[in-house]
């Protein structure tokens, strides 16, 4: 029975987060240009063989004739490029720095609607598709935004671009710059929009009490041959998860949770239990395996944990008291672990963790204040 309230928990945790309908999947070029804006679009190849769309708004409506500073802005969990143009011109934050001065270039993770792609395996074959999903957000920070990073600087002609990153988005700028340092000379500033890496004071008593069966759940949905999590075969996977509830109540839970994951773009189910990890262990580590391969793999029988003290970037970290998912204590704490960050509070009690990407209050709460901030620098 636990099983069952674990796999509720770790789908619960999407219900937050944002996207775009399968068939519609991600489709943000489309959406730029429709909105009347200048429009780039790009694949880039990861070094493990990961194809990555890549969307630019070079310049805002209005031609802006001197050399625009690059501004790279990343998606969180379950989300894609369309989180920063589906508010449209007057209140997304991708339209808005455009129009501010900036050449705008935003990233799509792995298994993305748009990046759902590889050179040689097959995201729906039944199987290729268990080695396409296997990886977690730390694939991400190491493989795919070294990529996009350096593909960008590289078209831009310049040698450091700022950046801003949502949820996961924040997880991976603090994994990457962690864990390659020499990353950290690209980034003029990076501003983290409630960027999750501590979780030892994780908010939400349900998904806490969840992530304690990570290891039960992500075994149960791999059995089943569940390795994707709200992309475009979400169908079939529904059924697959609806049968492994077992229980009316269980099912009741997930139908309201799956009719709200028509905003979804996909993600691994391995992201999560990553994330469910974290939230049991109250660290910010990598995945851990077993003892023994953790030993092979670590050198050690625990996964270390990320180093923040080796990131050298102007950070600013907004938050809101009204986070489910973030605790002001997690920030502040990173914070002070981050040589050169700063801690900034959304003025709106209320204000949700998807909110920095969905409410049209972004605008003046968050995206004035980063444009004025990038102005100076």
């Amino acid at each position: 029975m636990w099983c069952k309230i674990l796999l509720v928990g770790v789908l619960c945790t999407v219900l937050p987060s944002y996207g775009y309908k399968a068939k519609d999947m991600c489709k943000t070029h489309d959406k730029i240009v429709a909105a009347g804006y200048p429009a780039e679009r790009y694949d880039v190849e990861t070094k493990d063989g990961y194809i990555l769309e890549v969307n630019r708004i070079p310049r805002g409506k209005n031609p802006w004739t001197l050399r625009r500073p690059v501004v790279f802005l990343m998606h969180g969990l379950t989300g894609c490029s369309n989180s920063y143009v589906e508010l449209g011109p007057k209140y997304a934050m991708g339209f808005n720095l455009a129009d501010s001065g900036f050449d705008v270039w935003i990233g799509n993770a792995r298994g993305v609607g748009n990046s759902r792609r590889h050179k040689s395996l097959n995201p729906d074959d039944y199987f290729q598709k268990k080695d396409f999903f296997d990886f977690t957000w730390e694939h991400i920070a190491l493989n795919d935004m070294p990529a996009m990073i350096d593909f960008a600087l590289q078209k831009s002609g310049q040698d450091k671009l700022h950046y801003i990153g949502h949820s996961q988005g924040g997880t991976v700028f603090l994994v990457l710059n962690s864990m390659k340092p020499e990353y950290n000379a690209k980034f003029a500033s990076a501003h983290l929009l409630a960027g999750v890496g501590y979780q030892k004071n994780f908010p939400n008593t349900l998904l806490k009490t969840a992530a304690a069966l990570t290891t039960s759940i992500h075994t149960l949905a791999s059995a089943r041959g569940v390795y994707e999590i709200y992309g475009p075969n979400w169908n079939t996977n529904r059924a697959a998860t609806r049968n492994s509830a077992g229980t009316p109540d269980v099912e009741d839970i997930l139908e309201e949770i799956v009719d709200g994951a028509d905003l979804m773009a996909g993600s691994a189910v391995k992201q999560f239990a990553h994330y469910g990890q974290n939230i049991n262990d109250k660290a910010f580590r990598r995945w851990y395996y077993t003892p023994t391969m953790n030993l092979l793999i670590y050198g050690s029988l625990d996964p270390p944990k990320y180093d923040l003290k080796k990131i050298n970037v102007d950070v600013i970290m907004h938050y809101t008291v009204g986070d489910e998912l973030l605790d002001e204590r997690d920030v502040l704490a990173m914070v002070k672990d981050l040589p050169r960050a700063t801690a900034r509070k959304v003025a709106k009690a209320d204000f949700k963790h998807v909110d920095f990407v969905a409410s049209s209050y972004v605008k003046t709460l968050v995206t004035d204040f980063i444009v004025e901030d990038l102005r100076r620098r």
